[in-house]
């Protein structure tokens, strides 16, 4: 191809581009984080919870923001609703919240949820109960 006829593909390529439609969003979630702590650390990870897995009642003492990737599961903190959530929904705490229930109701189906914790830096991620401990 002739040199001469490249500055003209490469803006029908970027005046192509310009036109695409945007992609669709939707807003999930705002709310405000009034207690954001000091020395602040973001942390998020993945988690596998096979058929009919559940954990104790513990705390992070974080902003916590689960979204679910694929399956169902159904999450509580203390004195809140039993809320069930499907792959593309969230569930928040609050660093006072006690995550009461945390399971994955299905007996036949894994499911896989993504945590984002915004936290103080160094502190422990996980607290069995309601109260103070040690551990991930």
């Amino acid at each position: 191809m002739p040199r001469r006829h490249l500055p003209g593909l490469l803006g029908l390529g970027l005046a192509s581009a310009l036109l695409l439609p945007a992609p669709a969003q939707a807003q999930l979630l705002s709310l405000p984080l009034p207690d954001i702590p000091d020395d602040p650390e973001a942390l998020v990870i993945e988690v596998e919870l096979a058929p009919g897995q559940a954990s104790q009642p513990h705390r992070h003492h974080a902003y916590v923001f689960v979204y679910v990737l694929e399956g169902v599961v159904e999450m509580q903190v203390a004195g809140g609703e039993l809320q069930r959530l499907s792959a593309g929904e969230m569930f928040h705490e609050t660093p006072a919240d006690v995550h009461t229930v945390s399971r994955n109701p299905s007996t036949t189906e894994r499911a896989r949820i993504l945590v984002h914790f915004i936290k103080e830096a160094g502190a422990p991620v996980t607290t069995p109960g309601g109260g103070g401990g040690s551990g991930p």
